[in-house]
């Protein structure tokens, strides 16, 4: 590394500083998603969650060098809801990281605004939770039998799905959440002006009339299971070529 290049900035990368002061680490991450679930990644500054501490900002920074770093902390936190198989079983891996992208999906949605930061690359991947998540992942593939070089990428292409649709709902609940208004209501609002749109189009007709009786909620889980099924599909016929 060049003498004037600076390292790339991450909170994994440097130790932590010890805790001599009543306010902790942990503390402040668990007020943070708070902050976050009521009022979105917007609203997270380190002066506002000094606030909700009952301390100044500057007592934050004696744990967090920026908001950055915060985040990391944060989103590495919200990894840890995940509940991962304890055992990895050539029998069972389809079950298992099913399981896994599930619980994956869940977690996105309980936590909306942490969706644009799954999307992230790099050293915010780093933490002990995401590591535990991917390490788990990557045993369920080497249960099923796919070789060295292609663990990685089936994670990657799992992982890339699951983010993807999540990222998408996460959007589309926030919206509902700012509206007031239920998803059974927003979606009878807006069919009137669907069918309408439709009339032009027979084939997007018949494919809303065919589930316009499926509460919306359940046309989500259906299309995020058909989606996974057909992913893991041809994860599988890699297996058996």
């Amino acid at each position: 590394m060049a003498a004037d290049e600076k390292p790339t900035a991450s909170v994994w990368t440097r130790p932590g500083r010890p805790q001599r002061e009543q306010l902790t680490r942990e503390q402040i991450v668990a007020a943070a998603i708070e902050l976050l679930d009521l009022e979105g990644i917007e609203a997270l500054s380190m002066r506002k969650l000094g606030s909700r501490l009952n301390t100044a900002a500057t007592s934050l920074y004696r744990h967090v060098a920026n908001r950055d770093e915060l985040i990391q902390l944060v989103v590495d936190d919200i990894y840890g809801e995940l509940d991962l198989p304890a055992t990895a079983d050539r029998a069972r891996w389809r079950a298992a990281v099913t399981g896994i992208a599930a619980g994956l999906r869940a977690m996105t949605l309980r936590h909306p605004w942490i969706a644009p930061e799954l999307g992230q690359v790099g050293l915010v991947h780093i933490g002990p939770n995401a590591m535990r998540m991917t390490a788990g992942l990557l045993a369920q593939f080497e249960a099923a039998g796919f070789p060295a070089d292609e663990k990685d990428q089936a994670v990657g292409t799992l992982t890339a799905y699951v983010i993807g649709i999540a990222t998408s709902e996460a959007a589309y609940l926030s919206s509902l959440a700012r509206s007031g208004r239920t998803e059974q209501e927003w979606v009878a609002d807006l069919r009137p002006a669907y069918d309408d749109a439709s009339r032009q189009h027979p084939g997007l007709r018949d494919g809303n009339s065919a589930r316009q009786d499926v509460p919306p909620r359940q046309i989500r889980d259906d299309d995020f299971s058909y989606g996974l099924d057909r992913v893991l599909d041809g994860l599988t016929a890699r297996l058996r070529a």
